[in-house]
C-alpha cells in the first residue's frame, strides 16, 4: 500500500472504498488514519473529513481498534470543535450505534451457538467433559467469553473514550449526559459491577475537574440551572442503577454528589426527583441496618409521595402509612445515640456519621424514635393503616403487659412476615420487644429467673432467643447505659437494680408506664412536697387564692390597654419593614440590571473582539495553509520520486540529499539509474539463460534410463489396487446379501399380519373418508343454499333499490320536464306581452300622429279665418299676430311690401306641415334667401313641431297657445 502522503485527503475515502471492496479492512483503517492523524487535515473543511470520520469508525468498529478511535476522535474534535459541534455529535452517534449494534448481534450469535447442538442424545463429548472438569464453567459461560466479552470490552471503551472526549466543554454537554445515562445502562444491563464503579469515579472525577478548567473559553457553567439539572438527571439514574446492581457503596456516594448539586442549584428541584432521592435512601439505611435514619426517609418520602399523587388509592395510601409506622416501631429503643463514659473517639465518629446523614436528608437536627413516632401520629397515621400493625402499635406503645406481650405479637409478627415488604422489619422488631419486656419487668419485679425471662421471650423460629444471647443483649443495653440490671449466674437470676440515686433514663420515659420507679420517687420527693405544702396553703388561707386571682385580673386589665397600642405599633412597624423591603428589592433588581447590562456590554465587546481575532486567526491560518500545502506538495513529489527510486533501483538516498534536491535533479538521476539497471538486467539474463539450457540438457538425458521403470512400477502398483478393491467390494457385497436375506426372512412371517392389519385399517380410514366426504357434502349444499338465499335477500334488496332509484329519476325527470314548460311558458307569456305592449305603443303613436294633424288642420283653418279678417278691417298697432301669420320684414320694402303674400295663396307665412316641407322655400319665393322662401326663415306653430311623433313638449307647447 502507498505512504499516506501519495493519497490526497480529498481522495483518501474513496481508496479506502476500493480497499473494502477487495477485503483489505486492516490496509483501509490504516490509510484512513494516517490522512486524519496528518497536520495537513486540520485545514481540510468538514465536508471532506465528516464522511471520512464516518467510515473511520465503522472500520475501527469492525476490526474492534479501540485505541485507534481514541486517537481519530481527538483529532477530530480539535478540528471541529470550534466550527461545527454538530459534526461531532454525528460521528459519535454513528460510533455508540455501531458498537452497541456489534453486541447485540454477538448475544444473538452466543445464544444459537448455545441452542444450536448437533447431537441431542451425544451433546456431551468426551473433549466438553474433561473440558468442564479442568475450567469449572458451562458452555454457555464459555460461549459468552468467547464471542460476547470482547465486544463488551470494545463497548465499554467506547464509552470511556466518548466521555474523556466530551468531558468539561459546554457545546458538548448534552451530549455528554447522554452517553453517561448509556454507560449506566450499559452497566445495569449487563451486570458489570466493576464497570460500573469504574464509571461511577470517572463521572465524578470529571466533575471535580470542572472547576480546575473554568478559565477555559467553553467551560462548564455550574451557575446556569439547566446544566444543574442534567448533572442531577445522570447522579438520578447512577443512584437507580447502583441499587439494581445492590452496589451500597457507590449509591451512597451517588446520594452524597446528589446533595451537593442540590445545595448549589438554585433551581428548586422536582417532587418527583426528592421523592426518588429519599426512596433510594430507604433502601441504602436498611441495608446498612441503620432504622433510625430508614424511618426518617420513609417519612420524608412518603409525604412527597402524597404531595405528588393527589388521587392515591386507599389500598397504597394504607400500605405506605403502614410501613412509614412500622419503621418507626423497629427503631431499637437501645441505640447509639447516647454518650458513653470512656468512648470519647467512639462518639465523636458517631455524632460525625449523624450530622452527615442529617445533613443528606435535610433535617435541622438529628431524628429520634419519640420525635418520628409522634410525628406520624400528628398526620392521623392511625386511621390509614392495616388493623394489624394498629395493635402492634398499641400493645408496644400504649398497653402495659409484661407477661403476654410475646403471645400478643407472635401472630401479628406471623402475619408481617408473610409480607415481602413487612419481613424486612420482624428482626429488629424483635428487638424492640425484647427491650420493652425487660423494661416492663423492671416496673413490676425486683429479682426474677432467667428462664422465666426466657419463657416471656418465646418467639418462633428462627427468631427464638436462648439465654447466652439474652444475656449478650441485657449487656449490651447496660454498656450503653440505657438498662440498669445485673445477672447472677450462681442463681440463674436477673435482679434489677433500684438505686435511689441512679440517673433517670431516656427510654423510661416511652412506653406505658405503671407506677414511677424508687429513684424517680427519690428524685421528685423535694417537688412533690412543694406541691403539697402549696396545696395546704390555700386550704388554710384562701385569701391567697384571692390575691392571686386580682394580680391575675389586674395583669390581663393592662394587658387589655397595652394591647391596642402594641397592635398599632406592630403595624407600624409592619409597614416600614415592608417598605425597606420593597426599597431592597428594587434597588437589588436595579442592580442586578445593571450588573446584566454590564456583562451584556462586556460580552458583547468580547464576542467582537472574539470574532475580530478569529477572522485574523483564520486569515493567518488560511496563508499559513497555502504556504504549507504548496511545501508539502513539493516535499510529496520529491519523496515520491525519491521513493520510486529505492524501489525499483535499490538506490537509498538519505533524508538531506532529498531535502536539498529539487524534482528535476531526481528524475534525471532516476532515469541513469533505470537505464544502468536495463543494462546490468540484460546481461545477467542473458547469462543465466545459457546456464539454465546446459542444465535442463543433462537433466532429461539422465531422466531418459529411468522413464521406463518408473512405468512398470506404476503398472504392478495400479494392477494390484484395483484386485484389492475388486476383491473388497465382493467381500462386503456377499455380507450385505446375507444379511438382507436375514432382515426378508424375519420380515416375511409377519406379513399376513401386515397385510391383514393394513386392509383393516384401510376400510377404517375409506368408512371415515366416506363419513367426512358426506358431512364435507352436506355442508357444501348447506351453505350453497344459505349463499343462494344470501344471493336472492341481496338480488331482492338490489332490485328494490334499482327501483327506488328509477322511480326517483323519474321523479326528477317529470320535475325537470314541469320545470321546462313552465320556462318555456313564462317566455312565451313574456313575448306575447313584449309584442302587445309594441302593438299598443304603435297604436299610441298612431293616435298621436293622427291628433296632431287634426290639431294642426284646425290650427290653419283659424288662421286662414283670422288672416282674412285682419285683410279686411286691418290690424291693431300691437295687436296679436299668430306665427304664422307673422312676416318677416325684407330689405326694400315695409311690413306690407310685394314680397308679402297671404295665407290662402300659399305665401312663407302660411304653415306647412313635416312631411310637404321643401328644401328651396314655398312657391312664389325667391331662392336663395328670399324674404318669403327662405328655408333658415321657416316659422314653426309650436315648439318641437318637427320632432317625431309623441313628442310631449310639443302637446304641451300647443295647449299652451291654445289658452292663449
Amino acid at each position: 500500500m502507498a505512504p499516506y502522503y501519495t493519497v490526497k485527503p480529498d481522495n483518501a475515502l474513496k481508496r479506502a472504498e476500493e480497499l473494502i471492496a477487495l477485503g483489505q479492512e486492516g490496509p483501509a483503517l490504516q490509510a484512513l488514519n494516517e490522512v486524519i492523524l496528518s497536520k495537513r487535515s486540520r485545514n481540510n473543511p468538514l465536508t471532506v473529513m465528516e464522511p471520512m470520520m464516518l467510515k473511520y469508525v465503522e472500520l475501527c468498529v469492525s476490526l474492534r481498534q479501540g485505541k485507534m478511535v481514541k486517537e481519530g476522535l481527538h483529532q477530530y474534535r480539535n478540528i471541529a470543535q470550534n466550527t461545527s459541534v454538530n459534526s461531532i455529535e454525528i460521528v459519535i452517534t454513528k460510533l455508540l450505534e455501531l458498537s452497541e449494534q456489534k453486541v447485540t448481534e454477538a448475544r444473538a450469535k452466543a445464544d444459537q451457538i448455545a441452542v444450536d447442538v448437533d447431537d441431542l442424545e451425544a451433546s456431551e463429548t468426551p473433549e466438553s467433559i474433561m473440558l468442564s472438569t479442568v475450567s469449572g464453567e458451562q458452555s454457555k459461560d464459555r460461549t459468552d467469553r468467547a464471542v460476547v466479552t470482547p465486544w463488551l470490552k470494545f463497548l465499554w471503551e467506547v464509552y470511556r473514550t466518548v466521555l474523556d472526549i466530551l468531558r468539561n466543554n459546554a457545546r458538548l454537554e448534552t451530549l455528554y449526559h447522554q452517553v453517561a445515562n448509556k454507560a449506566l445502562n450499559f452497566c445495569l444491563t449487563y451486570g458489570r459491577k466493576t464497570e460500573f464503579r469504574r464509571l461511577c469515579e470517572i463521572l465524578r472525577n470529571h466533575f471535580q475537574n470542572v472547576s480546575k478548567y473554568s478559565h477555559q473559553p467553553h467551560s462548564i457553567n455550574l451557575n446556569d440551572p439547566e446544566t444543574l439539572q442534567q448533572y442531577l438527571e445522570v447522579r438520578f439514574n447512577q443512584l437507580n442503577a447502583a441499587t439494581e446492581l445492590e452496589l451500597w457503596q457507590e449509591a451512597f456516594k451517588s446520594v452524597e454528589d446528589i446533595y451537593t448539586l442540590l445545595t448549589s442549584s438554585k433551581r428548586p428541584p422536582k417532587f418527583e426527583m426528592l421523592a426518588n432521592y429519599y426512596h433510594k435512601l430507604t433502601k441504602i439505611f436498611m441495608v446498612s441496618e441503620d432504622y433510625l435514619f430508614h424511618s426518617a426517609a420513609w417519612n420524608k418520602y412518603s409525604s412527597l409521595a402524597r404531595a405528588i399523587q393527589k388521587n392515591m388509592s386507599d389500598e397504597d395510601q394504607s400500605r405506605m402509612a403502614s410501613i412509614v409506622l412500622l419503621s418507626a416501631l423497629s427503631i431499637p429503643i437501645i441505640t447509639t445515640t447516647k454518650t458513653r463514659p470512656g468512648y470519647l473517639e467512639a462518639d465523636e465518629y458517631r455524632t460525625q456519621k449523624y450530622n452527615r446523614l442529617s445533613m443528606l436528608m435535610g433535617l435541622p437536627q438529628h431524628p429520634t424514635r419519640t420525635g418520628l413516632l409522634k410525628e406520624a401520629l400528628n398526620k392521623n397515621i392511625l386511621s390509614r393503616v392495616r388493623p394489624e400493625i394498629r395493635d402492634l402499635y398499641n400493645i408496644l406503645e400504649v398497653q402495659f403487659h409484661p407477661l403476654s406481650i410475646c403471645k400478643k405479637i407472635n401472630p401479628i409478627m406471623n402475619k408481617l412476615a408473610e409480607d415481602p415488604e413487612m419481613s424486612l422489619y420482624v428482626r429488629p422488631l424483635h428487638q424492640v420487644i425484647l427491650t420493652r419486656l425487660l423494661q416492663q419487668l423492671s416496673q413490676v419485679y425486683t429479682t426474677v429467673k432467667l428462664d422465666f425471662v426466657l419463657q416471656l421471650a418465646s418467639f418462633p423460629a428462627p427468631y427464638s432467643y436462648d439465654a447466652a444471647t439474652i444475656e449478650k443483649f441485657i449487656m449490651n443495653g447496660c454498656k450503653r447505659d440505657e438498662l440498669n440490671i445485673r445477672i447472677d449466674h450462681a442463681s440463674h437470676s436477673l435482679t434489677f437494680e433500684t438505686d435511689l440515686f441512679a440517673a433517670p433514663k431516656s427510654t423510661v420515659t416511652e412506653g406505658r408506664h405503671l407506677q414511677s420507679s424508687p429513684s424517680d420517687l427519690m428524685r421528685t420527693q423535694l417537688s412533690r412536697l412543694a406541691v403539697n405544702l402549696n396545696s395546704a396553703l390555700q386550704m388554710i388561707d384562701p385569701t391567697v387564692m384571692q390575691d392571686a386571682q386580682a394580680e391575675k385580673d389586674a395583669a390581663v386589665k393592662q394587658a387589655l390597654v397595652n394591647m391596642e397600642k402594641e397592635h398599632r405599633a406592630t403595624l407600624e412597624r409592619k409597614n416600614i419593614i415592608e417598605h425597606r423591603k420593597e426599597l431592597l428589592e428594587t434597588e437589588v433588581a436595579r442592580l442586578e440590571k445593571q450588573a446584566a447590562d454590564e456583562k451584556a456590554q462586556a460580552a458583547a465587546q468580547k464576542a467582537e473582539q472574539e470574532r475580530k481575532r478569529m477572522e485574523e486567526e483564520l486569515r493567518r491560518r488560511e496563508e499559513e495553509r497555502l504556504k504549507r500545502v504548496q511545501e508539502e506538495i513539493q516535499r510529496d513529489q520529491a519523496l515520491r520520486i525519491a521513493k520510486e527510486i529505492s524501489d525499483k533501483t535499490g538506490l537509498q538516498l538519505k533524508p538531506e540529499e532529498v531535502e536539498k534536491s529539487d524534482v528535476k535533479t531526481l528524475l534525471d538521476l532516476k532515469v541513469n539509474r533505470l537505464q544502468t539497471e536495463q543494462k546490468e538486467m540484460a546481461d545477467r539474463l542473458k547469462q543465466i539463460a545459457k546456464r539454465i539450457d546446459h542444465t535442463e540438457r543433462a537433466y532429461r538425458k539422465e531422466e531418459i534410463a529411468l522413464l521406463a521403470k518408473d512405468y512398470e512400477r506404476q503398472q504392478k502398483q495400479d494392477k494390484a489396487f484395483y484386485e484389492a478393491s475388486v476383491k473388497a467390494e465382493k467381500e462386503a457385497a456377499k455380507q450385505a446379501h446375507v444379511q438382507n436375506m436375514k432382515i426378508k426372512g424375519r420380515l416375511s412371517r409377519m406379513m399376513d399380519d401386515f397385510t391383514t392389519y393394513r386392509n383393516k385399517l384401510n376400510s377404517a380410514n375409506i368408512e371415515k373418508l366416506e363419513a367426512k366426504k358426506k358431512l364435507s357434502e352436506a355442508a357444501i349444499e348447506k351453505e350453497k343454499q344459505d349463499r343462494i338465499a344470501e344471493w336472492k335477500a341481496r338480488r331482492a334488496e338490489l332490485l328494490a333499490i334499482a327501483a327506488k332509484e328509477e322511480e326517483e329519476r323519474l321523479a326528477k325527470e317529470d320535475a325537470e320536464r314541469r320545470a321546462k314548460e313552465e320556462a318555456e311558458h313564462k317566455a312565451a307569456q313574456l313575448a306575447k306581452e313584449k309584442e302587445d305592449r309594441e302593438i299598443q305603443r304603435r297604436e299610441l303613436d298612431e293616435r298621436a300622429r293622427k291628433q296632431l294633424e287634426k290639431e294642426a288642420e284646425i290650427e290653419r283653418r283659424l288662421a286662414e279665418k283670422r288672416s282674412g279678417a285682419s285683410a279686411d278691417t286691418g290690424r291693431r298697432p300691437g295687436a296679436y299676430v299668430p306665427p304664422g301669420a307673422r312676416r318677416e320684414p325684407s330689405a326694400g320694402a315695409g311690413p306690407r311690401g310685394p314680397g308679402a303674400g297671404n295665407l290662402r295663396s300659399g305665401s312663407s307665412g302660411a304653415y306647412v306641415p313635416p312631411g310637404r316641407r321643401q328644401a328651396g322655400g314655398a312657391p312664389g319665393g325667391a331662392p336663395g334667401g328670399a324674404p318669403g322662401g327662405a328655408p333658415g326663415d321657416e316659422r314653426r306653430p309650436f315648439r318641437g313641431s318637427g320632432s317625431g311623433f309623441g313628442n310631449r313638449g310639443g302637446e304641451r307647447d300647443t295647449n299652451s297657445w291654445r289658452r292663449t
